[in-house]
């Protein structure tokens, strides 16, 4: 099952959308948005999954579904917790910034708590201020879960998956040292991010929704060209239960709340760090991750962060080369 919410209103029009993401059918009867349907699951869901049967099998009405009419599946949540469950990419962009990576964290998710009141639309471009705050792409994979008590375990974190789909987690870089160094986190180095234009349930992953977490490569494209490939399902030091119940470990999380993985990493064959594509790598899901290989090879990183008129796609296929989720497709633009 693929779900989508189409402009109209600020949490849009809940859709299904078909396994080929090309159309999609109206859901209003069943509920009017996403987040109405997350928080009447049970009967929704076997509801909206029948309604995708007779959406592949021609039985209801249908239109063309297109990407740009799209908001992000949730266009604004109770909740937006992203973790690190890549613990080598915290490993690299720690040491970027002369930051030394304690043990603990190979053991113990970092999560963070972002502002969740309105993300951008897959399409949406970027907005930048100012050049010098360092705005970097952070291609990553997010579950939207059902209410999760306080306390869950795992097993009941995984279970609680309603449904996964990819994130663009804009990040402004230069931003982050003087705000961790405050001790209290995040706030303006992390503006609102941007997620794929469906949302898959994971019985609909089939094979690549497996051990809590998303198997493929997250297709990374800067200006046109690939930037990263890395497996979403490798090098996951955490998974998805594993973040669900850390977040859930003094609070319970309402449905609807959204789970991110942090930045996709992979090491390299090698076991060092990840090479570009061109190099026969499988490249970066972010550019703070290359200027760290560039300044261990070179002293100083070469890549600028993005800047006005970059673009930058964020998608993951399936076997046969189909889409799964849509594509993240934006362009930064100087506000």
């Amino acid at each position: 099952m693929k779900l989508a919410s189409l402009k109209g209103g600020r949490d849009g029009r809940l859709v299904v959308v078909s396994n080929d993401v090309a159309w999609c059918t109206d859901a209003g009867t069943i509920a009017p948005t996403l987040q109405a349907a997350l928080d009447d699951w049970e009967r929704c869901e076997p509801l909206l999954r029948g309604l995708a049967e007779s959406l592949e099998h021609g039985g209801v009405p249908k239109e063309r579904f297109h990407e740009h009419d799209a908001l992000s599946p949730l266009p604004r949540a109770y909740q937006w917790v992203d973790g690190s469950a890549y613990v080598n990419h915290v490993q690299l962009v720690r040491k970027a910034r002369g930051a030394e990576m304690p043990d603990s964290f190979w053991t113990d998710p970092l999560m963070y708590q972002g502002a969740s009141d309105g993300f951008l639309s897959p399409r949406d471009t970027i907005p930048l201020a100012d050049a010098a705050w360092g705005c970097d792409l952070e291609g990553e994979v997010a579950v939207i879960v059902g209410d999760v008590p306080l306390g869950a375990s795992r097993e009941e974190a995984l279970a609680a998956i309603r449904l996964v789909m990819l994130c663009n987690d804009v990040s402004l870089r230069n931003l982050i040292p003087a705000e961790l160094a405050k001790g209290f986190g995040f706030v303006q180095s992390k503006p609102a991010s941007a997620f794929s234009p469906v949302a898959v349930s994971p019985a609909a992953l089939g094979e690549a929704w497996k051990d809590g977490k998303l198997h493929g490569a997250l297709l990374i494209e800067l200006n046109g060209k690939d930037f990263g490939k890395a497996d979403a399902g490798v090098d996951m030091t955490f998974d998805f239960g594993t973040l669900v119940a850390h977040a859930a470990k003094t609070r319970a999380l309402a449905a609807g709340t959204i789970v991110g993985s942090g930045t996709v990493s992979n090491r390299d064959a090698d076991g060092g760090p990840g090479k570009p594509i061109e190099q026969g790598g499988l490249g970066y899901s972010c550019l703070a991750e290359l200027r760290t290989v560039e300044t261990i090879l070179h002293g100083a990183p070469r890549t600028p962060f993005l800047l006005g008129d970059d673009t930058v796609r964020i998608e993951m296929k399936d076997a046969k080369g189909h889409t799964i989720f849509g594509a993240i497709e934006q362009q930064v633009e100087r506000v």
